[in-house]
């Protein structure tokens, strides 16, 4: 857009291409969109970068959503991020009023969805002051610590709701204490932990991290049997199960190549 702009000051360009003025008016009315939908990084990349920005907004934000101000249809799809502001904002007038251990916790993962691990951390951590004994608020909290690095921190909360319940969150709690051992250098904790996962589950973020262990210790064949179990599932599977598990099959096909 700065650039767009920088060549409509030239009198010869708007003289010669009128239809610069068309191009910067879609331009501006996707950039005002976008602060007033507060896409702070959508609204950087259109002003900063190409139409092609302004073009990938009107597509993926704009249409699916509606205008900014007129609380369009969304047509059952919004970008990450508008939703959850939404819902920040009535977590934190429940709070407010409330105070209950539930909110802080419904806050605490939206911001570790979003990445803010200190905000969520502190929320966590709020909720289990109002309630203790909740196991998805001690799990929850020690996969955060892990994720920031955390990883000693991490393990007693993981133990602790893994010992309580094995199958908590679907596994996915045995899978963040197996990679925490694994982050710690406990290798044989790691193993066992994950061998517990697939017994239950054929998630690919445990095959693929089990795969790495079996090979760092030498069994290359079981560690390759399991990487082309991943790819071969991932040709079979749905779209959705596809969309999130691309990481750990581009991760397969790699160590495969190097076995």
């Amino acid at each position: 857009m700065f650039a767009l702009f920088t060549e409509m000051l030239d009198p010869r360009n708007l003289l010669t291409n009128p239809v610069m003025w068309v191009v910067a008016a879609f331009q501006l009315w996707m950039f005002i969109d976008a602060l007033r939908r507060q896409e702070w990084i959508w609204a950087a990349c259109i002003f900063f970068f190409s139409m092609i920005s302004a073009l990938l907004y009107f597509f993926m934000v704009y249409r699916q959503a509606g205008p900014a101000s007129g609380g369009g249809p969304t047509r059952g799809f919004e970008l990450p991020g508008a939703k959850e502001r939404r819902r920040i904002k009535d977590l934190e007038g429940r709070i407010h009023h409330l105070d209950n251990a539930r909110d802080h916790l419904d806050l605490a993962d939206i911001y570790f969805s979003q990445g803010k691990l200190a905000k969520a951390e502190a929320s966590y951590r709020a909720s289990l002051q109002r309630d203790p004994s909740d196991l998805d608020a001690v799990a929850h909290l020690g996969q955060c610590l892990l994720r920031d690095g955390r990883a000693g921190e991490a393990e007693p909360l993981l133990s602790r709701v893994v010992a309580a319940d094995a199958k908590h969150d679907y596994g996915h709690t045995l899978m963040a204490l197996a990679e925490t051992q694994t982050a710690l250098g406990n290798d044989d904790g790691a193993s066992a932990s994950w061998r517990r996962v697939l017994d239950n589950n054929a998630y690919a973020r445990a095959k693929v991290q089990f795969a790495e262990l079996l090979s760092k210790r030498g069994e290359r064949a079981r560690a390759r049997a399991e990487l082309e179990e991943v790819v071969s599932d991932d040709q079979h599977a749905p779209k959705f199960q596809r969309d999130r598990d691309k990481v750990w099959v581009r991760r397969a096909r790699s160590l495969l190549a190097s076995l």
